[in-house]
């Protein structure tokens, strides 16, 4: 067998100073071998998904005949920058944070967060799409529910003052995902990560009252409904042959259309405790939006077309049920009562290759620098801990 040659890895870096207490609301995990073994119903293990490995070495996750390797970029951090690359990645090839738990949190330590909420890699799609699309929706939603109780056993479960526990949806019924959102609430889920457009996945748009059941069970549980750019596998980038720094860039149009959708179609005030979080698609958008849709309600917005609630403007609504997400902090940052400064929170994305790890803390001293204490802390921290009702010990609160 030819095997391909490891990348290397760096040696671990020195742990940084915490100097503020930051939690990462969008991490990602790269599933782990074995995670399938043994969680679904005997009549469909020998059907679960599973990591196979190829004469040259390489590995990929085969699922109903499908492949899906693991992608590069989505695991680097721990790597040397000349190594990058979107070629498939073998397990051994990435730090251990990446897809063991106790090695996870000791990276965590290493840069300085103190808890973080993380989402699927590709084998189940950002918000559980390859299994909610799968050729046998039986077997599709034992892979749905066997990942949700992996993600509560064994990755939030060991530590569960340092992970947000985070589920994934059955799509093809929004009855069943409000059953499951309801009893993941009872389990100890705070989160669930949903496509950002459903109609880029040939579902029924946010328009219709189609999720209505789903949404509502959200809002009834206190769970936040996550819309993590890539979800839907819609990107604004539209010419052939573009380089992979157009997608990249683009990731804020991503969220800024996503949310004009969400807002009107009414989302928050036919569900008006819902939250919705925006995750990683950055805080400059939002300006952009505040003042377009304020300009758009006295022009082009009147009528059987504007806004149908005349107690609750949409920007009002924007700022009551939006939260917004970024890794970098530039120079939007000076905007941040016009977006609201307690809807603001920080992600460090590890592993990605947009991971700001194992330099979390200098990110976020160099961005909120000249900052009042308060709103320091409101971004690095606290409205994070109150959206997804997850308690810092008064000794980890800084500042």
């Amino acid at each position: 067998m030819n095997v391909a040659p490891h990348a290397s890895l760096l040696p671990d870096p020195l742990p940084r100073p915490a100097t503020l207490t930051i939690i990462s609301v969008d991490d990602h995990l790269i599933e782990p071998a074995h995670l399938f073994e043994g969680r679904l119903p005997s009549a469909f293990q020998g059907r679960a998904p599973r990591v196979v490995t190829f004469d040259d070495g390489r590995e990929a996750w085969e699922f109903e005949g499908n492949l899906y390797p693991q992608v590069g970029l989505n695991a680097v951090v721990g790597r040397p920058k000349a190594d990058w690359s979107m070629e498939p990645a073998r397990f051994d090839e990435m730090r251990r944070g990446c897809w063991d738990i106790h090695e996870r949190v000791r990276d965590m330590d290493l840069d300085g967060v103190h808890a973080s909420l993380c989402f699927p890699s590709l084998i189940a799609g950002f918000a559980g799409t390859v299994f909610s699309r799968g050729s046998d929706a039986d077997l599709g939603l034992a892979c749905v529910r066997a990942w949700n109780d992996w993600h509560l056993e064994e990755w939030a479960g060991p530590y569960p003052d340092r992970i947000i526990p985070l589920q994934i949806p059955w799509l093809c019924d929004p009855e069943v995902a409000a059953a499951d959102v309801r009893r993941n609430a009872i389990r100890g889920f705070k989160a669930v990560s949903f496509p950002e457009n459903p109609v880029d996945l040939r579902l029924p748009s946010m328009h219709e009252t189609h999720w209505d059941p789903f949404l509502r069970a959200c809002e009834e549980t206190g769970t936040v409904v996550c819309l993590h750019n890539g979800s839907s596998s819609w990107t604004a980038a539209r010419s052939p042959g573009a380089p992979l720094g157009l997608y990249t860039s683009l990731f804020p149009v991503n969220a800024l259309v996503s949310a004009a959708d969400w807002l009107w179609a009414r989302i928050p005030t036919r569900f008006p405790g819902l939250k919705i979080a925006f995750s990683e698609g950055g805080i400059s958008w939002v300006p952009m939006l505040i003042d377009r849709v304020s300009y758009v309600l006295d022009h082009s917005a009147v009528g059987s077309h504007g806004w149908d609630d005349p107690h609750l403007s949409p920007i009002d609504a924007l700022r009551r049920n939006f939260w917004f997400c970024t890794i970098d902090l530039g120079s939007t940052i000076a905007l941040r009562h016009h977006i609201g400064i307690d809807r603001i929170c920080l992600e460090s994305d590890y592993p990605h290759a947009d991971s700001t790890w194992p330099d979390t803390q200098a990110n976020a001293q160099a961005g909120l620098a000249g900052l009042p204490a308060d709103e320091v802390r409101r971004i690095t921290w606290q409205n994070a801990s109150e959206l997804f009702s997850h308690p810092v010990p008064a000794a980890r609160q800084r500042p």
